[in-house]
């Protein structure tokens, strides 16, 4: 299926520049071939391996108020299920690019730089509002609302429900597409660096909840995080298609810091209090057993470091900024600056006289 325009000139075959234009069209040619897997009985049982979630148990009717229910834990095989995930959102990313994005940019004439920003803050932008959203059904689902102590306790039996896996699932998927894209989008040598901690960055922490069975504080925190991300990437298009509107800024980053300051609350809050009860000697992950001293610092440190980090190149980005624009402000002034007749630097000057413009004489 053909995601995107081919160009007038044809590049050779296997070279970058065929990788980057037909890459869609070569993952979707992977990804259906796990599809067709499932057409065929010896192939089928690999296929399942990727295509749906594995590890689950089905819990009898006794054990769960509810009756009985299929629940999952985390292992080996979802490695394959994340991998087939992560081919998909290449291709949906493909997709948002050519259909929508690109035909932006054609219309409204931007720059290579311009374009660039758009492309990134327009996929970033669809991810987090999709995510959100998602998250936000998920917690009300399994009525987090209503009890709140599911904060920091595992799910009943220590599993996970298919949802909150899937969601999971689909994180890992998104995050580990950032770095095939890389190569793809043509990202710029010096801009690799801060695109692989950002993605890194997020691969650690949604691990970190998923392996230590933190389901529900992970997805809270990750429904903050993306809510001042996706304002941040809105205010961003905002500014750079109108540099005159600057209080959609001064609104994001007073969210921003108020979004890192809950974020902060909630994991002191979980962590060091709801998780400060009589610790075990020896740290079972695979039980949802956490309550030891050393798991608990690790959670609250690197939640509080990658808020650290995150206010701190927020606060480089803003300075920079502003540096930019008080350079830019005074040369605007300078342009605009005229003298008017009879005046001298803006003041009008009383002693200056001026002569009435000759008028031109008629030839008899």
């Amino acid at each position: 299926m053909g995601l995107r325009k081919k160009s007038a000139r044809n590049p050779p075959v296997m070279s970058h520049e065929f990788m980057v234009q037909n890459h869609a069209d070569m993952v979707s040619c992977v990804a259906m071939f796990f599809v067709l897997g499932l057409m065929f009985e010896g192939t089928a049982e690999m296929s399942i391996v990727f295509l749906t979630l594995q590890h689950g148990v089905v819990v009898p009717a006794e054990d769960l108020l509810s009756g009985s229910k299929t629940l999952y834990y985390y292992g080996v095989k979802d490695l394959a299920t994340v991998f087939f995930y992560m081919l998909v959102a290449i291709i949906i990313h493909a997709t948002i690019q050519e259909y929508v994005l690109d035909k932006i940019s054609r219309r409204m004439q931007f720059t290579k730089a311009k374009q660039n920003k758009l492309n990134e803050a327009g996929q970033l932008s669809v991810f987090y509002a999709v995510s959100g959203i998602w998250g936000m059904i998920i917690l009300t689902s399994e009525n987090c609302p209503s009890d709140p102590t599911l904060l920091w306790r595992a799910h009943s039996h220590n599993m996970m429900t298919f949802q909150m896996k899937f969601f999971y699932i689909s994180q890992f998927a998104y995050w580990f597409h950032g770095f095939p894209e890389l190569y793809f989008q043509k990202i710029r040598k010096q801009d690799i660096p801060g695109q692989l901690i950002y993605i890194g960055l997020h691969l650690f922490h949604i691990g970190g909840a998923y392996l230590l069975y933190l389901n529900h504080l992970g997805l809270l925190l990750l429904m903050l995080h993306y809510s001042v991300e996706f304002l941040s990437h809105m205010c961003g298009l905002v500014y750079f298609n109108d540099e005159r509107y600057q209080k959609g800024l001064s609104l994001w980053a007073v969210v921003f810091i108020s979004g890192r300051l809950l974020t902060l609350i909630v994991s002191v809050v979980t962590v060091g209090l709801h998780l400060a009860g009589p610790q075990t000697q020896n740290i079972d992950a695979l039980s949802g057993n956490v309550n030891v001293l050393a798991a608990k610092i690790a959670v609250l440190s690197s939640s509080c470091s990658i808020q650290v980090y995150i206010t701190w190149t927020l606060t480089t980005v803003w300075l920079q900024r502003r540096i930019e624009d008080t350079n830019i402000h005074p040369v605007r002034k300078k342009k605009r600056f005229r003298s008017r007749k009879g005046t001298e630097n803006g003041v009008e000057n009383p002693n200056r006289v001026d002569y009435p413009p000759k008028r031109k004489e008629k030839s008899s």
